[in-house]
């Protein structure tokens, strides 16, 4: 050691000072394109401004007009392509010349923790650290100010006609495909894609700044912060550090890489890593993905040893009790502030209508979609994940729940399943708030137990005739006798059953529920079906049957204000964007309780709109609600003549080029009609794919 000191003796001890005046504002700019012997001092600074956040900083400075090397022809060009021919103060050059560049920085480095600016004053060194490094480039945004301006020349010159068809392509993806909200998945990728990211980098306002030259007074005045300012104060301390901890420090030693393990999917979780949770963790993530569990399961999958009444106050907080299994609770799977996948529904519109699907298995073994859909009123994608979560469908018995009933589990722990009844009660004075609805309205009586059959038409039409002779004054009263000249082979009621052959609507083999309450309902997602709907009550198949109900105010603002905003629909989208505005509403609300297909249709007709005949190909595949296409036809305004000639255009053909609407509104209406009008009518109408123009909602996949 001795040696070793006399071979490197210390020539010098240096006092180092951290100086934090300037930490969080201090930055250091590099000109990579420039020589160190050009420096940028004496140039003029126009202007400089910096988003705080992404360390962004731009810098306008000007250039020497006057100058030997500098061009003047081409810096008249740039201007000129870069303006026009125009003045306005939004000009880049307002001098008609080139005479500014802008710098504009990245950042070297994302990590500034080991750089830091140094300044050395009489044997002391005062470190400050930086807050970002970055570099300043010439920005060359000016030349795709210049593209643009080309561009609209070219399009200005060719009529539009281009240009129009790819704005309305982006208008098409926008407001015209109605898709559904996206995935967990589909979210991640927008986020980390290029456009998501230079969108959120673009909504950060820009902070402008004053520019001080290097000899300015202001500059000496903040060069002093860069020495630390209590030189004697508690807070510089001496090093303390050994000699191999300061090493360390310095160089601290590589650390060993892990083997990673292959990565598995997001939702999956091995029983190693879940026995690492605590109790109540490990109970929610096996409830939340397995949904439906007895007891006994539970306990099998848990740590051997685990107390079975600690995991009881566990279960409660995450499940509820149905037929002796437990059941995730709705809050679990549907957080506050989250929607439905499919619709877009809130949580708490979600949590309600699946406890209700919850309630409805404490009393049955299987229920029915069409009636569960119609009394929640949520789109039926949600009532289906509802179902899904708890119960398997079953041929000619509806949704039956998943598991047998556990008597065992209530037999060994009344004290649970009594406090889980209690609960249930008031589960079920909130659900007949909300809903509106009673549990008797929904019990079969006991003298005549509810059976769900499958029958044929004629069947159901002597059933009905029978039942009709049976039923008291009190029921019959509200009898329909069929139109005179008739057969009297269709009875309505409005507590009985409607006799006309309903096919079965579930794709998943689910039967047709033919009890009286499930046919008096006759709907589907708070829409009867336009097969419950009696021949007698079509006014256009040419009977004079039951008149229709008028309708109410509330359904008649909803459709003119639906039609003022998208001007065309198909009977299948108005009824889509009714049933999002029924899940919207408060609970409780029982505006809209019974709206048929005809009276939608007759609302429709009377919010100043008509039915467009337009005629789908023959090979067509589209459903009849789809092919049933609605549009304003008048709404006071002048612009009413050129939708109406639009429209007549479409009951010939289902689709048509541009330059063909441009004809037709010139014939029908000579200088009334100009470029603006014809762009306007397309954007609120029409939607365009390889050149050809459709309605809205008449473009087939």
């Amino acid at each position: 050691m001795a040696s070793g000191e006399e071979d490197d003796p210390i020539i010098q001890e240096i006092d180092v000072y951290l100086a934090k005046s300037l930490v969080d504002k201090l930055y250091l700019f590099q000109y990579p394109v420039r020589p160190s012997s050009m420096t940028y001092d004496d140039v003029t600074h126009l202007s400089a401004k910096i988003k705080p956040k992404q360390q962004k900083v731009e810098l306008e400075m000007a250039i020497n007009t006057l100058s030997p090397n500098y061009c003047r022809s081409k810096g008249e060009q740039i201007a000129l392509n870069v303006d026009g021919t125009a003045s306005e103060d939004s000009n880049t050059y307002s001098v008609k010349m080139m005479d500014k560049q802008t710098f504009t920085s990245i950042q070297s480095t994302t990590n500034t923790s080991r750089y830091a600016a140094a300044i050395f004053r009489q044997g002391e060194l005062h470190v400050t650290p930086l807050q970002g490094i970055l570099q300043m480039r010439p920005s060359f945004s000016y030349l795709d100010k210049a593209d643009s301006k080309h561009r609209e020349r070219e399009a200005a010159n060719e009529g539009g006609d281009s240009s129009q068809d790819e704005a309305e392509e982006d208008v098409k993806a926008v407001t015209v495909r109605f898709s559904r909200p996206e995935s967990e998945q589909a979210r991640q990728r927008r986020i980390q894609s290029y456009d998501f990211l230079q969108k959120k980098h673009a909504e950060e306002p820009w902070v402008h700044l004053h520019y001080h030259s290097i000899n300015d007074g202001r500059s000496d005045h903040e060069r002093q912060y860069l020495y630390c300012q209590s030189m004697g104060g508690s807070e510089n301390t001496e090093l303390v550090k050994t000699p191999k901890e300061y090493l360390a420090m310095l160089m601290p030693p590589i650390a060993e890489e892990k083997i990673e393990k292959p990565a598995g999917p997001s939702n999956v979780l091995s029983m190693a890593q879940l026995r690492t949770l605590p109790l109540g963790d490990q109970v929610k993530t096996l409830m939340k993905n397995v949904k439906v569990m007895p007891f006994a399961n539970l306990m099998g999958l848990l740590t051997p040893g685990t107390d079975s009444t600690a995991v009881l106050r566990c279960i409660q907080q995450v499940a509820l009790l149905v037929q002796g299994n437990w059941v995730v609770k709705s809050d679990v799977l549907y957080p506050k502030n989250s929607c439905s996948p499919h619709s877009g529904v809130p949580a708490e519109v979600l949590c309600r209508g699946r406890d209700f699907v919850m309630w409805r298995f404490t009393h049955e073994r299987s229920v029915m979609r069409k009636e569960i859909a119609g009394i929640i009123k949520l789109p039926p994608e949600d009532v289906k994940d509802f179902l899904e979560h708890m119960a398997v469908p079953r041929i000619n018995r509806g949704w039956e729940f998943l598991l047998p009933s556990d008597s065992d589990f209530i037999r060994k722990h009344p004290d649970v399943a009594q406090r889980q009844q209690m609960l249930w009660l008031g589960i079920q004075s909130k659900l007949e708030k909300v809903f509106n609805f009673s549990k008797e309205d929904l019990a079969p009586k006991k003298d005549q137990p509810r059976e769900v059959v499958h029958m044929s038409g004629e069947q159901r039409l002597k059933a009905a005739r029978e039942r009709a002779r049976q039923n008291p004054p009190s029921v019959q009263k509200d009898l329909r006798a069929p139109p005179q000249g008739q057969a009297g082979d269709c009875v309505s009621t409005g507590t009985g059953v409607r006799v006309k052959e309903e096919p079965v609507s579930d794709a998943e083999d689910e039967p047709m529920d033919t009890s009286s309450a499930a046919l008096a309902n006759g709907s589907i997602n708070g829409y009867p079906s336009s097969a419950t709907s009696s021949p007698t009550s079509d006014p256009h198949n040419g009977h004079a049957g039951t008149p229709a109900p008028s309708p109410s105010p509330e359904l008649r603002d909803f459709v003119w204000n639906t039609f003022r905003k998208h001007y065309v629909l198909t009977l299948s989208e108005v009824k889509r964007l009714f049933n999002l505005h029924l899940a919207s509403l408060p609970p409780g609300h029982s505006l809209f309780h019974t709206v048929s297909d005809r009276l939608l249709q007759d609302t429709i007709l009377m919010s100043h709109c008509k039915q467009i005949l337009v005629p789908f190909p023959a090979q067509s595949k589209a459903a009849a609600d789809e092919q049933k296409v609605f549009a304003v036809w008048e709404t006071g305004e002048t612009f009413d003549k050129h939708r109406q000639v639009l429209y007549e255009i479409f009951t010939k053909s289902y689709r048509v080029r541009r330059n063909a609407i441009q004809a037709k509104l010139t014939h029908e209406l000579g200088d009334q009609s100009t470029k603006a009008d014809m762009d306007r009518l397309l954007k609120e109408c029409c939607v365009s794919i390889g050149g050809m123009w459709y309605l809205k909602g008449t473009l087939q996949s």
